[in-house]
């Protein structure tokens, strides 16, 4: 009687959690080890486990049968291992293609059609959305999306009367119209670059491709001449070098507007960057591996997977992705050795991570200036100030005329310069990038700054603090800087509003705590200030400098 009071309490549970009952009338149906099973594989799949959730649902398949929401779940958890194929499969043999609102079968069943070139099928599995047009107006959209894709695939025109999506309508009509290889694709191309809303330079590598597959290497080639490898993306950066390199065709090689599943790969990849920016990884994932599905060959989609993968610290995961970005695709390679070195200093320490950049930095023969920046900002970041000045001084004598980049590397430089204490060496060089670059509100911050510790041209420094405050209202480190100067000027009252807000913004940060403390005593409030020197002792970026004048200050106070 218990046993079956149990089942009960369990039916309940399961119909509960999802708005599909089951397809058994029997409660003997279902047998109570897959049940536990089922239940296991729902716990491992909510904790961000799905191989042991996939695990506990391969064991407990009676249940497919019986139970939609298992169903549901199991095809989830095989796309997200990958599985895509069987997923389908299962679709397809419990006749979920007909009239089912499950949307992600509805997706899938797209995917295969589009995968086996059946383009009337996916049209119809598209068009066909009633169903989800009181549901989810987001899985409606992509639905819509696919329809009009799948439209111009099949008819090779573009569909009348389309609904626009904003920017994601801009960029499938760009695509579409390189598909039908229309005589304004260019200008559609050129209208996502020049949109002033959005970082459209993703689409450049498409559009390099495009004029590829169209025999335009010349004007390819004129494109990369001003991208610059420090300033531009993981995937431009590979496309520029494959050009350079001349080897242009493997741009088509992984990606061709002409090929429909290139192009539904992209659209999903769109998908999948939302909800990873949204920071729901699995649901980014599940898209991530569709794209994949349908365009294998384009292995920079992987970053994002490994992106993802870094933040859930699935490091073991992270490690076999990061095996599909190949030595002799530079840029991927590189890409490749810095994600395996933040796995060393997440998992090991900051001395080990240091390394083995150094170590893999030294296996290069040809050494680009993308490499040379990244390891010139890993030494500043680690204290190595000497070797990060001894980089960015090549740097900078390769950009003599390229101001902005010059300007940054001078910040950069200047930067190590004041950490080692050479403040000549320092204002020099910040003041030649305000010579370049007078609006930048973080150099103006930092030699103003720099100035303030070192109770030099207080009056100035403010002047520049304002400017960059002016510009930057919401950045806190110029917020806590322009506190700290109203502080040295004895203007405390006003220190305080901005010093507030600092902390607010970077409650974890020693520095901010510690000025916040100062102020707080200057204005008679002693309590409050020992509560805030006393947060810089737990903090784990705290310097032994600071942490000793804390422990003064908590004992002896500020003196006047």
């Amino acid at each position: 009687m218990i046993l079956i009071k149990i089942k009960f309490l369990l039916l309940i549970f399961i119909f509960y959690q999802s708005p599909i009952y089951s397809k058994s009338n029997s409660f003997d149906d279902f047998n109570s080890r897959n049940l536990s099973k089922y239940f296991s594989g729902i716990i491992a799949f909510e904790n961000k486990d799905n191989t042991k959730a996939l695990n506990f649902f391969n064991s407990s398949k009676n249940l497919i049968n019986l139970h939609d929401p298992y169903l549901k779940r199991y095809i989830y958890s095989l796309v997200l291992e990958d599985k895509i194929p069987l997923a389908i499969k299962l679709i397809k043999k419990n006749k979920f293609e007909d009239n089912s609102d499950f949307f992600d079968a509805r997706l899938l069943l797209i995917i295969d059609s589009l995968k086996k070139k059946d383009f009337d099928q996916a049209y119809l599995y598209s068009s066909n959305n009633t169903k989800f047009r009181a549901n989810n107006k987001f899985n409606l959209a992509i639905l819509e999306n696919l329809e009009q894709y799948t439209f111009v695939f099949k008819e090779r025109q573009i569909l009348k009367n389309t609904k626009n999506f904003g920017k994601l309508s801009k960029i499938s009509e760009t695509f579409q119209r390189c598909f039908l290889d229309d005589k304004n694709t260019d200008a559609f191309f050129s209208n996502l670059f020049n949109d002033i809303e959005v970082d459209y330079t993703r689409y450049i590598f498409f559009y390099l491709s495009y004029l590829i597959e169209n025999d335009q290497t010349p004007k390819a080639k004129k494109i990369v001449e001003e991208i610059d490898y420090i300033n531009t993306t993981l995937l431009l950066s590979q496309g520029k070098s494959w050009i350079e390199s001349g080897n242009e065709k493997k741009l088509i090689e992984v990606f061709s507007c002409k090929n429909p599943n290139d192009l539904i790969s992209e659209f999903l990849f769109l998908i999948s960057n939302l909800y990873s920016s949204q920071n729901d990884f699995k649901k980014s994932n599940f898209y991530l591996n569709l794209s994949n599905f349908l365009n294998p060959k384009f292995k920079f989609n992987l970053s994002l997977v490994a992106e993802n993968q870094y933040q859930n610290k699935e490091y073991i995961k992270l490690k076999k992705t990061l095996r599909n970005f190949k030595d002799e695709d530079q840029f991927y390679h590189w890409y490749r050795i810095k994600k395996e070195a933040k796995i060393i200093l997440k998992t090991e320490n900051k001395k080990k991570y240091l390394k083995f950049v150094e170590k893999e930095f030294k296996k290069i023969e040809k050494k680009n200036n993308k490499i040379l920046f990244d390891v010139a900002n890993i030494y500043k970041n680690s204290k190595k100030y000497d070797k990060a000045i001894e980089l960015y001084t090549k740097l900078i004598n390769d950009y003599k005329n390229n101001s902005d980049l010059k300007s940054d590397l001078l910040y950069r430089r200047g930067g190590a310069y004041e950490r080692i204490g050479n403040y000549e060496l320092a204002d020099k060089d910040l003041l030649n990038s305000l010579e370049l670059n007078a609006d930048d509100a973080y150099v103006l911050n930092y030699l103003a700054y720099s100035w303030l510790e070192r109770d030099y041209k207080i009056d100035e420094a403010i002047k520049m603090l304002e400017i960059a405050y002016a510009s930057k209202k919401n950045d806190p480190y110029i917020i806590d800087s322009i506190g700290w100067a109203y502080y040295l000027v004895n203007d405390f009252d006003k220190a305080e509003t901005f010093l507030k807000r600092a902390v607010e913004l970077m409650p974890n940060d020693p520095i901010v705590n510690d000025h916040y403390g100062d102020i707080l005593w200057k204005l008679n409030r002693k309590i409050q200030a020992r509560y805030f020197w006393s947060n810089v002792l737990q903090m784990e970026d705290a310097e032994e400098n600071m942490i000793e004048n804390i422990n003064i200050k908590l004992i002896q106070g500020l003196k006047s």
